[in-house]
């Protein structure tokens, strides 16, 4: 037979049932949500960061290949120059060495500075000196005899005397340069002194000039394409107020 006592019992207790989820589930779907957020965080973290390594990896392989590429080729253009693809630094051995008190290089290490230059701008010109390569500064050393500051001044003397070696219309490695090698080299090469920082054992070694190849990092490297490249203003003939001799 029908209950009746049946119906209005389960309507009590149903009644009694609460409408909210306990504090203890909510507590635990919070704790759900804090936890998806976090790895969906540390994800994001993790994949940026793997990202940044593969690049810097893959710009690390891309210098070096035009490091050793501008090895190869100044080995087989000139045995003087010498490319340091470790410190990314060209030098010129006895050839790139100063006198006593003096500025300007000798016959061979002119010739150097010669042969070179083309070949930095040819790489320069590649598909990794396009996308990383920054600029050559010239560094010019001294040694220790003198003060800081004469030294300083005979450095800067050095780097210059190069740069005009670079850019005077007097100058035996203009020629053969077009207009847009000559405004490469003045908004690509930066002369810069150095006095006798980084000496070596010898006197006659600290007295030298190097290029130091500079790259843009991944950071830099973004906004490279954006920078805008200075533009000077220049003559029919440029020469330098230093004596090329």
């Amino acid at each position: 037979m029908f209950n009746k006592s049946a119906a209005p019992t389960r309507a009590r207790d149903e009644g009694e049932k609460p409408f909210w989820i306990s504090f203890a589930d909510l507590m635990s779907a919070m704790m759900i949500l804090f936890l998806v957020v976090m790895v969906a965080s540390l994800s994001s973290v993790t994949q940026r960061i793997q990202q940044a390594e593969q690049g810097e990896k893959q710009r690390g392989k891309d210098i070096a290949r035009l490091c050793e590429d501008l090895q190869l080729k100044a080995k087989n253009r000139n045995q003087t120059i010498v490319v340091d693809c470790r410190d990314n630094r060209i030098s010129f051995g006895e050839a790139g060495r100063f006198g006593h008190n003096q500025y300007f290089l000798n016959d061979q290490g002119q010739q150097a500075l010669q042969d070179v230059v083309p070949l930095v701008l040819d790489a320069a010109d590649s598909e990794e000196g396009r996308k990383w390569l920054k600029q050559v500064v010239i560094e010019g050393f001294t040694d220790t005899d003198g003060s800081y500051l004469y030294n300083l001044h005979l450095s800067l003397q050095r780097s210059e005397w190069v740069m005009c070696s670079l850019l005077d219309s007097r100058s035996p490695v203009q020629r053969g340069l077009s207009v847009e090698r000559q405004q490469q080299i003045r908004s690509m090469f930066l002369a810069g002194g150095v006095s006798f920082n980084n000496a070596k054992e010898s006197k006659e070694e600290s007295r030298r000039v190097e290029l130091r190849m500079q790259f843009f990092g991944l950071k830099d490297q973004e906004s490279a394409s954006a920078a805008e490249v200075p533009v000077f203003a220049t003559t029919a003939v440029e020469k330098c107020s230093l004596d090329l001799r």
